[in-house]
């Protein structure tokens, strides 16, 4: 699948920060002890999983920061499927440089990769419908915007990047605010005519509530039983955008799309992943 990269300056400061925090003030010191001067190679990024890429742009800004006079291909782009032994991409250049990039580099594109591996197979359960999976904040700090890129490139979709961009109501803002109506009132009569409005909701009481008072555009359903979604689908008739949300495990998700949610958020695609298996051979 093709996907428009982001910019590179965009992403450069996280390379920069990660190249620092490896590097610190002395570099990498085992190279420059054992390494002659002046010797190249030829270095492969490989998988050694089977998978959906992403991070390889970081990895190519990795090896590029260290030394732009590396030469780099990349052969599987982000969003491409892979197989174990798969070449993603290869590296051509002084072996010093080549090893001072190499762990930044496969760190975010094995963690990115095993993001977006991740989500196709959510996104798998869920191809018959019209349901979207979505990931949520519950992001690593410092990665979120390149982890919500490895959402996309897994076939899922984005939700908020921040509190700054939606205004999403949740249990404790109604406790805080004294009702629905009153939280559902005051957001309306903030927001701008390009700002959305989410609730969640726990029960179809409340849900009911929110119907009646008639200024959110998306209702979140928050731990709900499948019956309860169907019906809940069914109180909302179109009205809103619905969104399902908590312990969505992989067993049942093509089941919660059954009850006709227009998204399913889930948190695991960023905060419980695991790291897709790829190396650096000489």
């Amino acid at each position: 699948m093709t996907h428009s990269p982001l910019p590179d300056f965009l992403l450069q400061d996280l390379i920069t920060r990660s190249l620092d925090e490896d590097l610190g003030g002395a570099g990498d010191v085992t190279s420059r002890a054992v390494i002659p001067d002046g010797t190249t190679y030829s270095a492969r990024l490989n998988a050694r999983d089977a998978g959906v890429i992403s991070g390889m742009q970081l990895a190519r800004l990795s090896f590029h920061t260290v030394d732009p006079s590396l030469v780099i291909k990349t052969l599987i782009g982000d969003g491409d499927a892979v197989n174990a032994g798969d070449v993603c991409m290869t590296i051509e250049g002084d072996a010093k440089s080549i090893l001072m990039g190499e762990r930044v580099a496969l760190n975010l594109a094995g963690r990115l990769s095993g993001i977006a591996t991740m989500t196709a197979t959510f996104v798998a359960e869920t191809k018959w419908s019209k349901t979207k999976i979505t990931c949520t904040r519950k992001t690593t700090p410092g990665l979120r915007l390149v982890e919500k890129e490895a959402v996309r490139h897994g076939g899922g979709s984005n939700h908020r990047f921040g509190l700054n961009d939606a205004i999403m109501i949740k249990d404790n803002h109604i406790a805080a605010a004294g009702s629905i109506q009153d939280v559902l009132l005051r957001a309306r009569a903030f927001a701008s005519h390009m700002r959305r409005i989410e609730i969640e909701v726990d029960n179809l009481e409340q849900l009911a509530q929110v119907l009646a008072v008639g200024v959110a555009d998306c209702v979140l359903l928050d731990n709900m039983s499948n019956a309860d979604m169907t019906t809940a689908v069914g109180m909302v008739n179109g009205a809103m955008i619905v969104e399902a949300s908590g312990n969505m495990r992989l067993e049942r998700i093509a089941q919660v799309a059954a009850t006709g949610v227009d998204f399913i958020s889930v948190g695991a695609l960023t905060h419980s992943v695991s790291t897709l298996d790829l190396g650096l051979d000489f």
